[in-house]
């Protein structure tokens, strides 16, 4: 399923890109949130290939979000994603955006894959694999979190188009050496390859944006919970996110 859906992500990459090339326009969806071709144009390839592959997994993607909760709370296995994460940064044209695809499973992501384009890098990862990393097309290489020596200064990464102002409260009794802004789920890989210790996350989020990045995360051995300390929540009658904080 890994090299599936590292396909698939490819492809949808592919699309975003083909759409990136030649310009492109920008509307508002109902909750006043940015939506380009792009995101329309991924989600179309990430559709017809998990439908074709895995006609009996129900999709719960950003771009199709309408699902009962009375249907989707009998799911035991689905897929979530997130077409384009970083739309933001997308319309930027900074680059930091990505492909999210994650296998949910009891409402756990088990499997995640996400694909930067611009980058050519693809990272995925599940419990029974680990994590790895491949970039310019090349054969993946394993990855592992990198938890802070002692007394050494933390990495941490936050968002670079929703900054929030809990974070500096949060930050200000730690031994922070560097911070470092990122959009889009990369800030989970760079935790996750080692690059950066820390991401808290105060300002709301959305399901799909954060399930493929934990799922890696945790195979490549950090962690993910909730501002309360406890596990974080899936497949909610209301998808909205609370905070969370992710850890080497």
């Amino acid at each position: 399923m890994i090299k599936n859906l590292s396909h698939i992500a490819r492809e949808a990459g592919a699309a975003i890109m083909a759409v990136r090339s030649k310009g492109f326009d920008v509307t508002n969806k109902d909750d006043k949130s940015p939506v380009t071709e792009a995101d329309i144009a991924s989600n179309k390839v990430i559709f017809k290939y998990l439908t074709d592959l895995y006609p009996e997994i129900p999709i719960l993607s950003e771009e199709g979000a309408k699902i009962p909760f009375e249907e989707r709370a009998q799911w035991k296995e689905f897929f979530l994603v997130d077409p384009l994460d970083g739309t933001k940064e997308f319309i930027k044209d900074n680059g930091e955006f990505c492909v999210c695809i994650a296998l949910m499973h009891k409402n756990r992501p088990v499997l995640g894959v996400v694909y930067a384009p611009t980058q050519d890098t693809l990272y995925t990862g599940s419990i029974e694999t680990g994590a790895q990393v491949s970039r310019n097309s090349e054969a993946p290489a394993p990855i592992t979190t990198a938890p802070p020596a002692k007394d050494e200064g933390l990495n941490v990464v936050g968002s670079r188009s929703h900054p929030a102002p809990e974070l500096e409260d949060y930050l200000k009794d730690l031994n922070v050496d560097k911070m470092t802004p990122a959009g889009s789920a990369i800030k989970f890989c760079l935790v996750a390859e080692g690059k950066a210790h820390l991401y808290p996350r105060f300002n709301p989020t959305m399901e799909w944006d954060t399930a493929a990045g934990q799922a890696i995360v945790e195979a490549a051995g950090g962690s993910m919970l909730g501002l309360d300390g406890k596990e974080f929540p899936y497949n909610k009658e209301n998808l909205r996110n609370a905070g969370f904080i992710v850890k080497a």
